[in-house]
């Protein structure tokens, strides 16, 4: 049974965001926030969501925004006290540029900051019986460095940690934060990856397993189990043997 009213969600527009929104609509929450930079894709998933009666705020809000991310959550819970928040929102780096893997740091890690301290202030002033749960989008990428994408499991890695931290430090205030590693899923990333993807899965199921895993209180949320443990054993070996799996990987074209 769905215990959240209120769930607010960055990088709604596609992939697991989009995924997350529509099945949230569909368990029964009572608003849904959404936020992208793509106005067509976000009100598209926007219509989706209101097909099963829920209340859906969708807004254009950049993420690398400080200022424009804490209005629109404070706003967001004015309207109802948010329940479940997922810092989502993230970007593929591509060509490993200067501009790309500045736009990535600041997207992947400087968004979840904007989204996550915010929402951290407003749950340590929350009534103690109010459901309080965030949840932070890193991936299976974050396990360790992967020399196919420097920069993505870099931030990756950054969130994995934090918001593992934040789950002990916060759990004593009722704040209960799940860190998401999943593999390769489907959206706009991996619509434009040419290398094998292992344990490929659709986003509405990634989003299924997601959730259930939420309303468990799991704090780590990886997977597919197989990926997981690879990323795993490959981040526990002796760099000269990690280093030497790695560099056989197949890089993108």
């Amino acid at each position: 049974m769905n215990k959240f009213n209120h769930v607010l969600i960055t990088g709604a527009s596609s992939g697991i965001g989009e995924a997350l929104a529509i099945h949230y609509a569909k368990s029964g929450v009572k608003l849904l926030s959404l936020c992208g930079r793509n106005k067509e894709r976000l009100d598209k998933t926007a219509e989706e969501c209101r097909k099963f009666g829920v209340e859906v705020d969708a807004r254009i809000v950049d993420v690398r925004m400080k200022k424009d991310v804490e209005a629109w959550i404070n706003e967001a819970n004015k309207k109802m006290p948010l329940n479940l928040v997922f810092a989502n929102a993230g970007v593929a780096t591509l060509e490993e540029t200067t501009d790309n893997v500045r736009r990535t740091f600041f997207v992947n890690v400087l968004g979840v900051i904007n989204t996550v301290l915010p929402v951290i202030d407003l749950f340590k002033k929350a009534p103690a019986e109010q459901m309080k749960h965030i949840a932070i989008t890193s991936s299976i990428a974050g396990y360790h460095g992967m020399p196919t994408c420097p920069s993505y499991s870099a931030t990756k890695a950054c969130v994995k940690a934090w918001g593992e931290g934040l789950r002990l430090s916060l759990a004593p205030l009722g704040i209960r934060v799940s860190t998401i590693c999943p593999g390769f899923i489907r959206s706009r990333i991996t619509d434009k990856n040419t290398c094998p993807m292992p344990y490929f899965m659709e986003a509405d199921k990634a989003a299924e397993i997601i959730a259930k895993r939420i309303e468990k209180n799991v704090g780590l949320i990886a997977f597919p189990w197989q990926m997981r443990l690879a990323t795993w054993l490959g981040s526990i070996l002796p760099n000269k043997v990690s280093d030497f799996i790695y560099s056989k990987l197949p890089y993108k074209v």
